[in-house]
C-alpha cells in the first residue's frame, strides 16, 4: 500500500471522551508523541476548553516537528464543516454552541478539522482496513468484484455509524449522516435501536433473563464469557443477550444497506463478542418480507455473507465469476453477476481506524486545499 502511511506531515490529534481527552500526534499513519490526558471536564466550559489548548500545547512541544493540521473526533450534534459543536449531553458546557474548530485554529495557526466519531472510524477502516482487505482478498481469489464503498457501526457505550463513498467520507448536510441510532428497535418498537445495542443492552437483556438486578448484571465482556462457557452465570441468558443485539443491529443496518449497498464492518468494544452476535445479524441481513399473498421477497438485493466464518468467506470470494462475449466481436468480459454484500468487523481496532481516519482526512484535505492529487491508502 502507498499513500498516507510514508507521509512525513505531523498531525494533532484528540480522543475526546465524556470523561477525559487523550492527546496524540501523528506521522505516516503512527503515534510520534507520548499521549496526554486531562480531564474533560465537561460540565465547565472554561476549564474544558482549557484543558483543550493545555493538551494540544502539550502534544505540539512533543512533536518531531511543526503540526500541520489538527484532526479529531469530537461527539455530536454538531455543525462539524464549520468547527461548531452543539449541544452535547456528556459535556453540557457546550449546550448553545461552541465554536471550537475556530478557536483552536486561532489558537495554533493550523487548519482544524472536526468530525464524528463513527465516521472516522469507518473513513479509517476505508483506506487502510477493512475496505482494503476484502479488496485485497478478492484479487487474490481471481474475482473481478472489487468495492468502493463501506458503511460501518460502532457497538459500544452507544450505537453509532459512518459511511465512505468513493474513498470519500460521506458526512451530509447537516453533518448528520448515519445517525443509525435513532432507527426504529425492531424487537422494542417504541424504543430507538440503541437501546437494543450498545453496552447497557446487553446487561439489561442478562439481567431480565437471569433475574437479577439491572445493578448485578455482569460487564459485557463477562457476560461474554459466560456465553461462552468461560466463566460461571447464566449461559441462557447471555448467549440471548448476544443474540438479541445481533438481530437489533442487523435490522438497523439491512435499512442503511438498502440504501448505500456497500460493505459493511463492526466495531467498538462490544465487537470483540462477534462471535455471539454476527450470525445473528448476518440471518437478519438475508431475512424476508411476506407480500399479501403469502410470497416471500429479500429483506436486501442480494445475499449478505459473514466474512469472519471461513465457509462463507470462501463462497463470498467465489462469487459467481463468469466471462461473456461481447457481441458482434471476439472479445469477452469477465464479470461476478452476484450482488451481494459482506459483513466482518475492524481490521484496525477501533481506536486505531478513529485515529488513521483523522490523520488522513485532515491530510486529504490540505492537498485538496493546495490542488495536490490526493493520496489513498486503499489498494486500487
Amino acid at each position: 500500500m502507498t499513500g498516507y502511511q510514508h507521509d512525513p506531515r505531523v498531525v494533532m490529534t484528540l480522543d475526546a471522551g465524556g470523561t477525559s481527552f487523550r492527546f496524540s500526534a501523528m506521522r505516516a499513519s503512527q503515534p510520534v508523541t507520548d499521549t496526554i490526558t486531562l480531564p474533560s471536564s465537561g460540565d465547565n466550559l472554561k476549564k474544558c476548553l482549557a484543558n483543550l489548548v493545555n493538551g494540544f500545547t502539550q502534544i505540539k512541544k512533543q512533536c518531531p516537528e511543526p503540526p500541520v493540521a489538527i484532526s479529531f473526533a469530537f461527539p455530536g450534534p454538531a455543525d462539524y464543516a464549520a468547527g461548531i459543536i452543539g449541544d452535547l449531553p456528556n459535556l453540557p458546557a457546550f449546550r448553545g454552541g461552541v465554536a471550537l474548530g475556530p478557536m483552536l485554529q486561532e489558537k495554533f495557526r493550523v487548519p482544524v478539522f472536526i468530525n464524528n466519531d463513527g465516521g472516522l472510524f469507518v473513513y479509517g477502516e476505508t483506506i487502510a482496513g477493512f475496505l482494503p482487505h476484502v479488496n485485497g482478498l478478492l484479487e487474490k481469489a481471481g474475482s473481478p468484484k472489487r468495492y468502493k464503498n463501506l458503511f460501518g457501526v460502532t457497538l459500544g457505550t452507544g450505537f453509532g455509524g459512518g459511511f465512505a463513498c468513493n474513498g470519500e467520507l460521506f458526512a451530509g448536510d447537516n453533518s448528520n449522516a448515519s445517525q443509525v441510532w435513532l432507527t426504529r428497535n425492531k424487537l422494542d418498537p417504541q424504543m430507538n435501536v440503541e437501546e437494543g445495542a450498545c453496552i447497557r443492552a446487553v446487561r439489561r437483556i442478562y439481567a431480565e433473563r437471569a433475574k437479577v438486578s439491572f445493578d448485578e448484571s455482569p460487564d459485557p465482556r463477562d457476560i461474554e464469557q459466560i456465553a461462552l462457557g468461560e466463566a460461571p452465570g447464566n449461559r441462557t441468558a447471555a448467549v440471548e443477550a448476544y443474540r438479541r443485539m445481533g438481530e437489533v443491529s442487523g435490522d438497523a443496518m439491512a435499512n442503511a444497506l438498502t440504501v448505500l449497498d456497500s460493505l459493511a464492518v463492526i466495531g467498538g468494544g462490544l465487537s470483540k463478542g462477534w462471535r455471539l452476535f454476527l450470525p445473528a445479524l448476518v440471518k437478519e441481513l438475508n431475512s424476508h418480507y411476506i407480500g399479501p399473498r403469502g410470497e416471500k421477497f429479500r429483506r436486501l438485493p442480494g445475499p449478505a455473507f459473514n466474512l469472519e466464518e471461513p465457509v462463507e468467506l470462501k463462497e463470498f470470494l467465489r462469487g459467481a465469476t463468469r466471462s461473456i462475449s461481447v457481441p458482434g466481436s471476439r472479445r469477452k468480459i469477465k464479470y461476478d453477476p452476484l450482488q451481494r454484500i459482506g459483513v466482518g468487523i475492524t481490521r484496525l481496532g477501533t481506536s486505531q481506524a478513529i485515529a488513521i481516519g483523522a490523520y488522513a482526512f485532515a491530510l486529504r484535505h490540505l492537498d485538496l486545499r493546495n490542488g495536490k492529487k490526493s493520496k489513498t491508502l486503499a489498494k486500487k
